[in-house]
């Protein structure tokens, strides 16, 4: 069993009107040393496979084929074991 921590992002090209609300109101609660946000998003994957490299390569067509947009957002994975209980 193996866990897939999921982050997916807009590319740095994309507008982020969501970032920059959030950034207006940061400063507004007087952290001006904000210099910018970009929001994402973070998805945990629980899936069964035989191996590390199997599972990165599910995790990596799952991502390709519905979790992100590849024409406006960027991603990047995580696999861990999750070790077997008795």
């Amino acid at each position: 069993m193996y866990l897939a921590k999921v982050h997916v992002t807009l590319k740095p090209t994309v507008n982020d009107p969501q970032g920059l609300t959030i950034k207006g109101a940061l400063h507004d609660l007087d952290f001006a040393s904000v210099g910018s946000v970009r929001v994402g998003k973070y998805m945990e994957v629980m899936l069964e496979a035989k191996s590390r490299k199997q599972a990165g390569a599910l995790v990596d067509d799952m991502c390709r084929r519905l979790l992100s947009n590849p024409v406006i957002e960027l991603y990047r994975f995580e696999i861990e074991e999750i070790p077997q209980q008795a």
